[in-house]
């Protein structure tokens, strides 16, 4: 009976184990333009709302969720949460996200970056960008380990994040991290779920002042509104976003689309009548699945 019992729970842990995620270091040989800040912590708190919120970021990492063997696609997405550049909403802007993709072959990796800081940051504008880069080069760098082809390495952002991963599919040709191998940085495609993109009219005044500053100059200003940086090699994209949404106008979305236009990128756009901001993956407003939608579109 007792041989029973500890071959039960032999078998318990290695299903746990397999069941973990792994969790890789995004800078194992230092953090590039990092400051030492000793009371700076990390924090996750979950609210009221049931919402994972995790703040005051100095290790960036990338959780992996893999599709179950015999499943893969060979495709791969970075997710970026939102969050307003102050804050991630890791778990039903990452998380929960990454499971679904798994579900449906494509490895996932969540993002978890760095938040623009004064404190650890030598200059907190590049910082997110940092990661996010850093990210795209470790998922093409280790594509076989994952069976990743790394030719179908796209990114995904929230609110926020969204403008993380649209400033990442319109800044790559600049590198901010150290990249002497030249691995390519261009995603090679976007999903931008109801995304800041512009710093201009349609701006959210938190994300903008959190990356930039209380002040910022006009030349940054239009350096990260992304939609004016859209070109003809800026990578194909999806997005989302409701056209009641209070907190990320939906011009947001649909100046991308139109940049996106203009320089003859394939795009799809899908705007809901309803939904405000922040639904994750559910829209109570709707009966479709956006996520269904978007898994066609990268067929």
């Amino acid at each position: 009976m007792m041989r029973k019992i500890i071959f039960m729970m032999a078998i318990s842990f290695v299903q746990l184990a397999n069941a973990q995620n792994k969790v890789i270091d995004l800078y194992p040989n230092g953090i590039p333009g990092a400051k030492v800040a000793t009371d700076y912590v990390e924090q996750t708190v979950v609210g009221a709302d049931g919402k994972t919120r995790v703040s005051k970021v100095t290790k960036p990492t990338l959780e992996v969720f893999t599709p179950e063997k015999g499943k893969e696609t060979g495709k791969a997405v970075i997710i970026c949460p939102g969050g307003g550049y102050a804050i991630l909403a890791i778990k039903h802007e990452g998380y929960d996200v990454a499971k679904r993709f798994a579900e449906a072959g494509i490895t996932a990796f969540v993002l978890k970056y760095r938040l623009p800081s004064d404190l650890i940051m030598e200059d907190k504008s590049i910082g997110p960008l940092q990661d996010a880069q850093q990210a795209i080069k470790y998922v093409r760098e280790n594509a076989a380990e994952y069976g990743i082809n790394p030719d179908k390495v796209g990114i995904m952002g929230f609110s926020a994040g969204g403008h993380l991963a649209s400033t990442a599919s319109t800044h790559f040709q600049k590198a901010v991290i150290e990249n002497s191998n030249h691995i390519n940085l261009r995603p090679d495609f976007s999903i931008l779920i109801y995304p800041v993109v512009s710093f201009g009219q349609f701006r959210h005044n938190g994300s903008r002042t959190n990356l930039l500053g209380a002040q910022p100059t006009e030349e940054n200003i239009h350096l990260y509104s992304n939609e004016l940086q859209v070109n003809a090699t800026t990578p194909p994209a999806f997005l989302v976003h409701a056209m009641d949404d209070k907190t990320v106008p939906v011009e947001n979305s649909i100046q991308y689309s139109l940049s996106l236009k203009k320089f003859n990128v394939k795009s799809e756009a899908h705007l809901y009548q309803a939904g405000g901001h922040g639904f994750g993956l559910n829209n109570t407003t709707t009966q479709e699945d956006w996520f269904k939608t978007l898994l066609n579109w990268m067929k």
